[in-house]
């Protein structure tokens, strides 16, 4: 037990070492931040303009980018070069205009129709950049153009308002300067999520506090992580606090559900995470145009070889017979060389490529454009959304696809979860009829006779979930959660009797069995991709502090120090798995006194050595002062601008140990409609699809056969080695014989 607590307090001394080095690796971090001054003007040429532009090209640059994408085709090079040897006289027996005149028409067609596309973009970026946001300057609300707003402006956002850059949430209309946003214009999800600004300025409410804020934002530079966000908020004469994902409101996002709120501008235009995620329109070739191009080399490799032996033959013959046939005037033609001769021939042969395919294939781009835009089956009428081809260009690529990847999650399935299972302290619940009746009866197969009431308490607590009150004269409460598996987990614990009524941002309270019960919130330890679990600290009614963790199998039984319940669970996760069922383990660690103190100090000071030998009596309440060293650790990593990330979950790492396992949850998300017959008709169309999805590998398999992804003939590759043993035995499966028609990669 000494050298555990050792490592945790040489971890604690790593996060407060002066230099600042980097938790991961060691290396001392490179200063690469950006200071936001609010209501300040910024230091000149600092940041960009709010004004965007998404076209193509602009006046200056047409002329040059559009002949420039239409001579990379092959096509019109040769045409050009046609036209040119038509100019030399004594060469061309055509007149001089015969391929210059369609030439012309060709590309003057083709400017035409990028001109009309390019101006829906200006149109489009226009309508943007015009739109009005209420902006706090010189002491007023003015409404203001999009395009007009600065870096550091306080900007009032409206209900059903898009945020016109991205904003460092300051206060809203709701309690605890909550917000709910919608961000299907920048990741497809319709779901609303949570955003919440700080306590430290919950309080700006008015425009007096708003105008009278002196403070400066110091955030990472802009980039084009979506949910990721680095910075510090320092109000002039206060302790700087930090920022996170939950306290920015991103441009093309939009408010919904939430009266105003209140936002400082950091990132503006291009610099916003919406821009940077959007790559300038390229000069698009579809594969058609690619393989005309290769097709015309061909031919005219075959033209160049037909005119090399023409003029060569012509050679010949005019030698032999230019002393005997004096009648043909072969004597006035003794002055034209093999090459001239060599340039006619390429100029009467030239229509072996010919000039109407380029006509031809534009114009049929532009009325296939037009069927496609009027298409009534690729209407969807509850929205009012048409089809729309924004480029001709890539017409008959939707013919060629062969590939479809999709996500499983709100893809496929509806991305409504249902809580419909569970395994609690080693027994499992078929049904939430089966856990009425053990709350009720005190079910004598468990272990633990109140692992029903903790396991139903830690799934109304650890959450993030902000209720919302609809109805005040019912009391009828609406969760609002950034995960829908949260709002599944808190809704099966209401209905089970313990009911999440109120969270402030010190506090969440629930109500079981009629009494109201209330936790204090310590610490919230958010998910990450790379943690795979949340945790919360909570400070129970009766004084003792505890942790409550969910996350993966995977990452939960690394991290358990009681062995209870542990083989039970896992054969229940698997039954859950091979029915579909998104599963989910829940932990608990009680935190004793000690352990929060070598982990608060960051070191073991002069005389606490013998101290660790009392680590079996630490039963006592934590004194506030303790705990308060620990949040000093925590916080320095939070505020750090770089690497916070790593040393949060250094931080993090140091509590989520030697838990107790309560069990493990299983929520239903259906298929969406026509899932199954959509995937069906694309396989018979030979089109590859690939679905990726987090499950369980028991789980993905039963969703693969329900969304008829697979089917009961076809074999399955199961690879589960790591690294280049994967290779390996990919590579020895697939060069075996199958037995059957039909293979399944997973």
């Amino acid at each position: 037990m000494r050298s555990e607590h050792i490592e945790l307090s040489n971890v604690g001394t790593v996060l407060k070492d002066e230099d600042s080095r980097s938790v991961a690796t060691g290396a001392p971090e490179v200063p690469e931040s950006r200071t936001v001054y609010i209501n300040k003007e910024q230091p000149p040429n600092k940041c960009m303009s709010n004004s965007i532009s998404t076209a193509k090209y602009s006046v200056f640059s047409f002329l040059p980018k559009f002949l420039f994408e239409q001579f990379r085709r092959y096509s019109n090079i040769f045409f050009l070069f046609i036209a040119l040897l038509q100019q030399i006289p004594d060469v061309s027996p055509t007149g001089k205009y015969t391929t210059l005149t369609p030439l012309v028409c060709i590309l003057t067609i083709s400017a035409v129709k990028e001109f009309i596309e390019d101006w829906k973009r200006h149109r489009a970026d226009d309508e943007i950049n015009s739109r009005q946001v209420e902006v706090l300057d010189h002491h007023n609300w003015q409404w203001k153009r999009w395009s007009d707003v600065v870096v550091g402006n306080i900007c009032k956002v409206r209900s059903d308002q898009y945020f016109p850059a991205d904003l460092v949430l300051l206060s809203s209309s709701e309690p605890q300067s909550i917000c709910y946003i919608e961000t299907a214009n920048l990741d497809g999800e319709t779901n609303l999520k949570i955003r919440q600004g700080l306590p430290q300025t919950a309080r700006l409410l008015d425009t007096r506090d708003l105008d009278q804020l002196s403070a400066s934002v110091e955030c990472e530079l802009p980039n084009r992580v979506l949910y990721e966000f680095v910075g510090t908020l320092k109000e002039t004469g206060k302790t700087a606090v930090p920022l996170g994902p939950d306290q920015l409101l991103l441009r093309g996002a939009k408010l919904k559900n939430t009266t105003w709120v209140f936002g400082a501008a950091v990132y503006t235009g291009h610099e916003t995470k919406l821009m940077k995620n959007s790559s300038a329109a390229p000069l698009k070739r579809s594969t058609m145009d690619k393989a005309t191009n290769t097709q015309i080399i061909y031919l005219f490799g075959l033209l160049v070889v037909l005119c090399v032996i023409s003029a060569v033959a012509s050679e010949v013959w005019t030698k032999a017979h230019q002393t005997t046939d004096w009648y043909l005037g072969l004597d006035e033609m003794s002055t034209v060389n093999f090459g001239y001769n060599l340039l006619t021939f390429i100029i009467l042969y030239n229509n072996l490529i010919p000039i109407s395919l380029q006509v031809t294939v534009e114009i049929a781009r532009f009325i296939q454009a037009l069927y496609i835009n009027m298409d009534h089956e690729m209407y969807h009428e509850p929205t009012d959304t048409p089809a729309m081809a924004r480029t001709s260009n890539l017409n008959e690529e939707l013919g060629q696809v062969k590939y479809v990847l999709t996500d499983k999650t709100g893809t496929l399935t509806q991305n409504v979860m249902e809580f419909k299972k569970c395994t609690i302290a080693g027994v499992k619940f078929s049904s939430l009829d089966e856990l009425r009746q053990a709350l009720q009866d005190r079910d004598p197969d468990l272990k633990s006779p109140d692992a029903v009431q903790d396991f139903l308490m830690m799934m109304a607590v650890c959450h993030t979930v902000i209720p919302e009150e609809q109805e005040r004269s019912t009391g009828t409460i609406v969760y609002h959660a950034a995960s829908p598996d949260e709002r599944a987990l808190v809704e099966g614990a209401r209905r089970l009797g313990f009911t999440f009524t109120t969270r402030t941002p010190q506090t969440v309270s629930v109500e079981a069995y009629g009494q109201l019960l209330q936790f204090d919130v310590l610490n919230v330890l958010e998910f990450t991709s790379t943690r795979k679990r949340m945790s919360v600290i909570i400070r129970q009614p009766n004084g003792r502090i505890q942790l409550m963790c969910k996350g993966a199998d995977t990452v939960i039984y690394e991290r358990l120090g009681d062995p209870r319940y542990k083989d039970d669970t896992l054969s229940h996760l698997a039954e859950f798995a091979s029915e579909g069922l998104r599963t989910l383990c829940l932990a608990v660690a009680d935190i004793p006194e000690q352990e929060y103190k070598v982990t608060g100090r960051g070191g073991i000071e002069e005389g606490q050595g013998e101290g660790l030998r009392t680590l079996c009596l630490a039963v006592a309440e934590i004194p506030e002062q303790e705990y308060k060293e620990w949040q000093e650790t925590y916080h320095k990593a939070s505020t750090a601008i770089q690497c916070r990330e790593e040393k949060v979950e250094d931080a993090a790492r140091l509590i989520e140990t030697n838990l107790v396992l309560l069990g493990a949850t299983a929520i239903e998300d259906k298929l969406q409609d026509k899932v199954p017959e959509t995937i069906e008709a694309l396989l018979a169309a030979d089109i590859h699809v690939w679905v990726l999805t987090g499950d369980k590998q028991e789980t993905a398999i039963n969703i693969g056969h329900s969304s008829r992804l697979l089917h009961s003939k076809m074999p399955l590759l199961i690879l589960n080695e790591d690294g280049l043993d994967c290779l390996s035995v990919l590579e020895l499966q697939l060069l075996s014989p199958p037995v059957r028609s039909g293979r399944a990669l997973w």
